[in-house]
């Protein structure tokens, strides 16, 4: 819901925006199928798709299987050229009419509209998520923001049907301020929800990448103005177009860093594969520098090292494990070791989100956490600290253990057991570190494949009930009257 009125942005952010330059950036994106379906691809691209794929995927077109219409497709030059040598990466943003062959699966994954105070703002934790933007450089055809970038109709919770709105600066931060307030007058938690002060926002979407310097900038600023501590932004940018991340963008960084010392800056970004950023030799093999380390593309590098080099910057790799992608468990040990060398933390991996048609996507949950731990073996410490999370909707779920023998006396645990975590809870944490323990079942891509087999459960992922919300308004005094 907007607040009335025009932002009106201070001096100091007038003059950090009055200073950043707005380059544009060719990044020769081939967009949907029509290129080559007419055969207008350009020349050395037609080839990426094979005559019968195109075929089929034509036959599809306008009908209840149309991939377009499920997600769409687009492609950066950048990462078709790392494609040609990479069946992996081929996938992550070729079409396949397998994805429309079940589209079961959630209009709103997690029922994160419940937690919208504001459109295009979700404030779960003591940290809120914007959607900014609602496209980006490339698509990846797993998407978890798939019904934002098809610009699907979602059921709000109190039963009015739109699709996703994006964040507008005044009502964001009007929110955050008339939060904060409620907070501050409290004791540091909110009266009803229990929450501390909203101090961490992400910036996602969608990519912010693709947004011009000066609308990363603006949105930087005001977030600053308004008392954020630390500001995260989500990108697969480093994958899709390196060289986004020019002089410009570093110097629009830097003159963030000295207008906003006390800001803290973290970069999230997302490589599902080494094959996105190493560079491969004519049999395969991945290049060595002279120490037996691994080359990294140039562009991709250069970028990197951009960033790393200001050591204010923290920058975290996340990624889902996906079906013929990076189920692979070498692939993920040499992501890892890779990038930990470079200076980029491993932060979480994913099972797949109950996005629609996630069937065509997901690893079972338990081969995902054994890809994981055995990718683990032959890291040092510090290049392991990455787990494995399933987002449920009472929040960021980790899978903990999967045992491999059945535990004697325990019912149900014949064939072992799996342990779920919470780690992040909605409102004021009140399940954090509880757990849910389950008998296996090696084929389950969804926690509901586990209803039959719950040993355990003080978390509650089993008897989950949505939270009941108030309309909201940024007027209100309680602002988001939602019960814990």
């Amino acid at each position: 819901m907007a607040s009335a009125g025009r932002y009106i942005p201070t001096e100091r952010e007038q003059t950090f925006v009055g200073s950043i330059e707005n380059p544009k950036y060719d990044r020769g994106i081939i967009n949907g199928l029509k290129p080559f379906f007419e055969d207008k691809a350009p020349e050395d691209i037609k080839g990426f798709y094979a005559p019968d794929e195109l075929s089929i995927l034509l036959k599809l077109k306008g009908t209840d299987r149309d991939v377009e219409s499920r997600m769409p497709v687009k492609m950066t030059r950048h990462f078709f050229e790392l494609a040609q040598t990479s069946e992996p990466l081929k996938h992550i943003i070729k079409a396949n009419p397998d994805e429309t062959l079940n589209l079961a699966g959630s209009e709103d994954p997690g029922y994160q509209m419940d937690y919208a105070p504001v459109e295009g703002l979700l404030h779960k934790y003591e940290m809120g998520l914007m959607y900014v933007v609602s496209t980006c450089s490339a698509h990846c055809r797993f998407c978890y923001r798939e019904e934002l970038i098809s610009q699907k109709d979602i059921e709000r919770q109190d039963g009015t049907v739109a699709k996703k709105g994006l964040a507008k600066i005044k009502p964001i931060t009007d929110y955050i301020l008339a939060h904060n307030k409620i907070v501050a007058e409290n004791g540091g938690r909110h009266p009803v929800t229990g929450r501390e002060k909203l101090r961490e926002m992400l910036l996602s979407g969608g990519d912010p990448m693709v947004l011009p310097n000066r609308k990363i900038g603006e949105w930087m600023a005001a977030l600053a103005e308004a008392g954020i501590e630390s500001i995260r932004l989500g990108t697969k940018e480093m994958s899709f177009h390196p060289k986004r991340f020019d002089d410009a963008f570093l110097a629009m960084i830097d003159n963030f860093h000295e207008t906003y010392p006390e800001v803290g800056f973290r970069l999230m970004i997302h490589f599902n594969h080494p094959d996105e950023f190493l560079l491969k030799a004519s049999d395969g093999s991945y290049q060595t520098n002279p120490n037996g380390s691994l080359k990294w593309h140039p562009d991709t590098l250069r970028a990197m090292q951009g960033l790393v080099e200001r050591g204010w910057i923290n920058i975290e790799n996340q990624a889902p494990i996906i079906k013929g992608i990076n189920d692979d468990a070498d692939a993920l040990r040499v992501m890892q070791r890779a990038l930990y060398r470079v200076g980029v933390g491993n932060h979480y991996f994913f099972c797949g989100r109950d996005i629609v048609a996630y069937q065509a996507f997901n690893v079972p949950i338990e081969t995902a956490w054994n890809i994981l731990n055995e990718s683990q073996k032959g890291l040092s410490g510090v290049e392991t600290h990455a787990r494995l999370s399933i987002t449920h909707y009472r929040g960021k779920t980790e899978v903990s253990a999967v045992t491999g023998d059945p535990i004697p006396g325990l019912k149900g645990a014949e064939n072992g057991v799996l342990i779920f975590k919470i780690l992040r809870n909605a409102l004021d944490a009140p399940r954090r570190g509880k757990v849910c323990i389950v008998g296996r079942n090696p084929d389950a891509i969804w926690f509901d494949d586990y209803e039959d087999r719950v040993l355990f459960d003080e978390a509650g992922l089993f008897d989950y009930a949505r939270v009941e919300k108030k309309t909201i308004k940024v007027e209100d005094p309680l602002l988001e009257a939602v019960p814990a």
